[in-house]
Parts: structure tokens; sequence; C-alpha cells
């Protein structure tokens, strides 16, 4: 069995320069050979192939199932089937498998030939032919001896009777050009030149041999010659056809590109002159590349990736003319794979008129497109409005003094100026927002309302301006933002003062431009919305820190209005709790109807540091642990920060201005020296003088006002 074995191996060199996979396998599935290219595929080195049997890569064999596959093989002879081959790396992929069963030494084997789906035609088309493994086969001339030994498949190739009519004297003589053959296998026997060339044979009708011959050496010695020869016929005959094909390729109105993977044009249809515009000598000497700019090698290559994989790409592309010209195509490319090499044919059709169908088409189906989701998305958005808020329209005053912030909002909601609500947190500047909305024009469009400290700083943007899929990481689909739902309508950024820096611009853009770009998007996009910002910030002193733009500022600030907190408007609390009191049994399930007036009393005389937004939860929490129907003080309202409060406050710059008198009078006037206010009040002299000219102090002024 080992003479066996060593005779194979030697054998199986021949095989190693085939351009598909080959494997011998012994009755026991063991594999005793493997070429190059199997071993390549599977991703096994040679010696490693040869410890492994049939079920290490058909991970479905079974021994049962493979006693019944040898006899199958034994009994036919041949037989071809599909299967799924298992990688070293544990990749699975499909093959075709040819298999037939061969004698030598008086011991059976079985010869399997395999090859990916995806190989080109021309490999699929060989094997799908392939009766037998005889199409292709193998010799080795012996040159100390003169002996030559050759398969039997390659004394079919060459209709010769034994090895001995393939020596170099004989063989030379079936093939029409002997000369040449002659003169070959001259440079390989004496000077070690290898050849491989394809020859017609004196055969009527002739057929195409190829030959492939190589020097085997020891030392510096050339003791064998080891040849193959395979039929190819078939395919020297379809290119033989090639010139018909092309006579038919030119008389289409298609554009017709066969290109290699390099990106070389290597036939065309001579349509591509006419519409293109280049001569013949022009193209013959452009490549992909040249006739179209806008193709990276990037493109190319993945382009190329997707033909070997999936063996087709069908796209739209631009093509430009000659004189710098586009028109739209569409573009069929299949994979071609011929003498192991990669070639595309692109089948190109000029969609000109298609598109202009199509633009028209795709426009009015746009429209309507953009009507519905904008409709949608206000309705979902209104939907959760709905669901989380109250009705903001009733906005709750008794009190004079907050009576004052009403007028601002009646006389700035009619018209279309841009307004800055400022106030302390829990004041309802939100409720001011909805109603300059609800007495506005745009009323009947929707108000989206957006907290910008809510979100994250990697988010605002997108959620203010919507962006494109793939913009990010997870933009997994398009989103529109909160501008684009405004459109028409008004658009209310609390805590604008939260808003990033780097994002003021964006905003700068669309209150002087009304237009803003989308996150990953190609193309402007127009608006027509009314801003209504909020903040409890003091913005001026932002500027001064440099947080927020003075142009932003200036911008939001056309209207201003501020917001008074709740113990400046102390008669609204009565109602404000009978509201939240009301509101909260009713929730509850529970009977309170009224307040008691200790009750009252104890709210009037807390001063809500939390305003309205606090008193809203501590009504809440009272309706929780308390019992109706009159809700009296309890443990819920916090001791600890009643104050007395005064109902009449003097502004910070009332105070500032009655102190600085109060220093004046101390110092009898005096302003500048060791003695002076300014030294008292730590101030230069003449920052402290201006201070009193803008507050209007002056030396006649004896008592506090």
């Amino acid at each position: 069995m080992d003479n066996t074995m060593d005779d194979l191996q030697i054998k199986g060199w021949l095989i190693d320069q085939l351009p598909y996979e080959m494997v011998w396998v012994r009755e026991d599935s063991q594999i005793i050979y493997a070429n190059a290219k199997f071993c390549e595929g599977v991703g096994y080195s040679q010696k490693e192939c040869m410890k492994l049997k049939v079920s290490d890569i058909n991970v479905t064999v079974t021994p049962e199932s493979w006693k019944n596959h040898w006899e199958e093989v034994m009994t036919k002879g041949a037989v071809q089937f599909r299967a799924v081959h298992k990688t070293k790396k544990g990749k699975f992929y499909e093959v075709e498998v040819h298999v037939q069963k061969f004698s030598y030494n008086g011991n059976y084997y079985i010869c399997g030939t395999t090859n990916e789906f995806s190989e080109s035609s021309f490999y699929k088309n060989l094997i799908d032919n392939t009766h037998s493994i005889a199409n292709v086969g193998g010799w080795e001339l012996n040159l100390h001896d003169g002996s030559i030994l050759a398969t039997n498949c390659a004394l079919d190739i060459l209709n010769a009777k034994s090895s001995e009519d393939l020596t170099p004297p004989k063989v030379i003589h079936r093939f029409k050009d002997s000369g040449r053959f002659k003169f070959l296998l001259g440079q390989v026997i004496r000077k070690g030149i290898a050849f491989d060339e394809l020859f017609e044979t004196k055969d009527s009708p002739p057929r195409y041999i190829r030959t492939v011959a190589k020097p085997i050496l020891k030392g510096d010695k050339i003791y064998k010659i080891l040849g193959v020869y395979q039929d190819v016929t078939e395919i020297k005959h379809k290119e033989n056809d090639v010139t018909l094909y092309k006579t038919v390729i030119d008389n289409v109105e298609d554009l017709i590109y066969v290109y290699n993977d390099k990106g070389d044009l290597l036939l065309y249809s001579e349509s591509l002159i006419e519409k293109l515009g280049y001569s013949k000598e022009e193209l013959d000497q452009m490549g992909m590349f040249d006739l179209d700019t806008a193709v990276t090698e990037e493109f190319y290559d993945a382009h190329f990736d997707m033909l070997r994989t999936k063996g087709s790409h069908r796209f739209e592309w631009l093509i430009s003319r000659k004189d710098g010209t586009k028109f739209p195509v569409d573009i069929t490319s299949s994979h071609l794979k011929y003498y192991d090499e990669d070639y595309s044919c692109s089948v190109v059709r000029d969609i000109t008129a298609k598109k202009m169908r199509d633009l028209q088409l795709y426009e009015a189906l746009e429209e309507i497109k953009s009507l519905k989701d904008r409709l949608e998305n206000e309705n979902e958005y209104l939907q959760e409005e709905i669901s989380n808020k109250i009705n903001f329209n009733n906005i709750i005053c008794q009190s004079e003094s907050y009576k004052s912030v009403l007028i601002q909002v009646d006389q700035v909601a009619p018209t279309e100026t841009t307004v800055l609500i400022t106030g302390e947190s829990g004041t309802g500047k939100e409720l001011l927002a909805s109603a300059i909305h609800s007495g506005s024009g745009r009323k009947n469009r929707p108000l989206i309302k957006i907290n910008c400290a809510t979100l994250p700083k990697d988010l605002i943007e997108s959620e203010l301006f919507g962006h494109k899929k793939g913009a990010f990481t997870g933009a997994i689909n398009d989103k529109a933002g909160k501008f684009t739902l405004a459109d028409g309508g008004s658009i209310f950024l609390d805590e604008i003062g939260e808003l990033p820096l780097e994002l003021q611009p964006k905003l700068l853009r669309v209150l002087q431009e009304g237009e803003y770009d989308e996150l990953g998007g190609t193309k402007t996009i127009k608006i027509d919305v009314r801003i209504i910002a909020a903040t409890n910030r003091d913005l001026k002193e932002m500027i001064r820190e440099g947080k927020f733009r003075e142009d932003l500022y200036y911008r939001l600030n056309v209207f201003p209005i501020h917001n008074i907190p709740l113990r400046a408007r102390k008669d609204d609390i009565p109602l404000l709790a009978q509201f939240f009191l009301e509101k909260y049994s009713a929730k509850a399930g529970k009977t309170f109807k009224r307040l008691s007036k200790d009750t009252i009393d104890a709210l009037m005389n807390y001063n809500f540091p939390g305003n309205i937004r606090e008193l809203e939860n501590m009504i809440e929490r009272a309706v929780i642990v308390e019992n109706g129907p009159t809700l009296k003080p309890g443990n819920w309202i916090p001791e600890k920060d009643i104050v007395a409060a005064s109902s009449d406050f003097k502004s910070f710059e009332a105070n500032q201005r009655d102190y600085i008198i109060e220093v004046l009078d101390h110092t009898n006037w005096r302003v500048s020296g060791p003695n002076g206010a300014a030294k008292i009040l730590k101030m230069k002299d003449k920052t402290l003088f201006a201070k009193m000219k803008r507050l209007g102090i002056e030396k006649k002024v004896s008592l506090k006002s």
C-alpha cells in the first residue's frame, strides 16, 4: 500500500496545477490526496488534509451515509451532487461535487472535484459537462530510461492506446503544429523551460488541447518531465464565436462594456461612439477611470467584490459624454470568469425619458408623503402633549400684579415677534408660551415644546433639527426635528440658557434666515416658525462669562416678558390651591371640596421658593395623606420654611439705591477719599458716580425713597 500511496502522491502533482479543487478518498473515507486548490479552499495544509476524513469536511456525513455513497459510486462509476463544506475556521460554503471511481494497483478509490457555486460559468460548465475525470489527464516522462507514465484520462484525450503513444517522438505528430510542439518539448527537456500552450489536433473535426509541461530537478539536473493535457475544444469554439457575438452587440441600442478587475476597457459596443462622442481610437486608449472620473478605486473594488459574491449588480448612475454633459442610465453588471480571470460585462441603458416621468410622479408623491408624514408626526406629538399636560389655555389669576404680565401676552400674541420669557423655575413660563401661541394667527398649527435642559448634549441637535439615516451611530432611520414639526406654527424652547454654545449659531441662523441643515443632510431646509424662548438663568451674566452669544440674546429678547414669582402674586394662591385640590381629588378618588381658613393662611404665609410647581406638588401630597371634605393644615406644609413675608417686595435696584443713599448720608455725601462712600462700598470713585447717575441718586435726595 505504501508504494501505492507514493505513486498517487507523484500523480497528484499533475492535478495541483488545475484551477479547481480535487481530492482522492479511500473506502474508509480517509483522504489520501488533496491538491493545493482544495487545501486552500478548506484552509488546511496538505499534511493536515492527509489526516482528515470526509466527515471532517462534510459534517453531514455519517458512517451509514458514507457506506451507501461508496456503493453508489462503485455501482454507477460517477455521481454528481451538491454539498456544504466546512473550513478549518468553521466557515460553511456550498459546493458542487463530481466524484468518480478509479482503480490503481488493484485498489478502488474515489476522485472528487468541487467548486463553489459562485465560481464563473467557465468552470461550472466544465464540471457540469465532465462525465469523467478523463477530460484532464496527466503524464510523467522519466529522462533516465525514457519511460513514460500516463493516466487513462491523458490517453483518452489524445485517442492513444498506451502510454508509449505519448512519448515525444510519437505525440508530436498528433498536432497540426508539430514543429512548435517539438520545439517546446525540447526546451523543457534540455533547458528546463516550462510551457503552457494551446494546440490544435489533426482530428476531423480538430480539437483544441491545452498542454502544460514542467521539469522536475534533482539538484541542478532535469530527471523528469511532468505534464497535463486538457481538452478545451468547446471553449475554443466559443472564442471563435466572439466575432458573431460582437456583431450582435454592436447593433443594439444599449451601451455594452466589458472590463477586467483593473478597470481596463477590453470590449465595447459601437453604440458608445455615437452616444458618448468619442472616436474608436480614443476609446481604445481609455479605461473605466478615464471614461468616468466619478468612479473611485474604492468604489470599483467594492463593485467587483459584489460581482464575485452575488454574480450581478444592478444600479443607476450618471454617465458623462465627451462634451461634459451627463445623462442618467440603468446599469446591469454581470460577473464573467474566463481562464481564472474576472470580468464585468455591463449593459447600460439610457433612462432619461423614464427619469423625467419618474420625477414628475415622485414630486407628486413626495408632496403627498410630506403632508402625510407631517400630519402623523404632529398627531403623535399632540397625543403625547394631551396625555401628559393639563389644559394650558386656562390661566388662573385674580391678582393685579399678574394681570400686567397677561396684558403683555395679549399685546404680543397676535404678532410674529420672537418672545423671551424670564422668571424663576416653576412660575408657569410654559403656560404663558401656550397662551401666546393660542392668541396668534398660528393657533391652528402646532405649538412644539422642547426643554433644552432635559436632553443630552449629543442628542439635542438631532432633536431640534432632525437627522438622516446613518448620520451618526444609532441613526437607523430618518428623523424629523422639532423645527420641522413646528413649520407654520410655533416652537417653545424652554431653558434656552442650557443650549450648548456650539449649537447657538445654528439657532441664530434659524432666527435670521429661517433655514437650517439636518444632521447628515445635503440640502438646506426652509421653515416658517415663531420662536418663544424661556429661561430662569441670567443670560446677560452668561454673555459676560462667554457661555451665551450676545447676538443670539438680542435676537431672542425682542419682546421680553418677566414672569413674576408666586410670592409676588399671593392673591392667586387660594385660587390656584383650590384648582389643584379639585384636580388631584378627582384623580385620587377623594371628596375634598374646599380649603380651610387655617390652610389658606398657612399657604399665604409661605414663601414658595419653588413657585406654582411647588404649590401643585404640595396640594397633591396633601390629598394623599389627608381626608376630606375640607383640607386642613398638616405636616404636608413645610413649617420650617414658613416666613412672615411682606406682600410688598422692592426690586433689587430699589434696595441697592436705598443702601447707597444710606451710606452717603453716613459720609455726609462724601464720595471720594479715605472716609468717602466709595471706600466703604469697596468701589472705585468713578464706578460709584456712574451707578449713582444710573439709579438717579442726587445730593438733594436726603431721605430713602
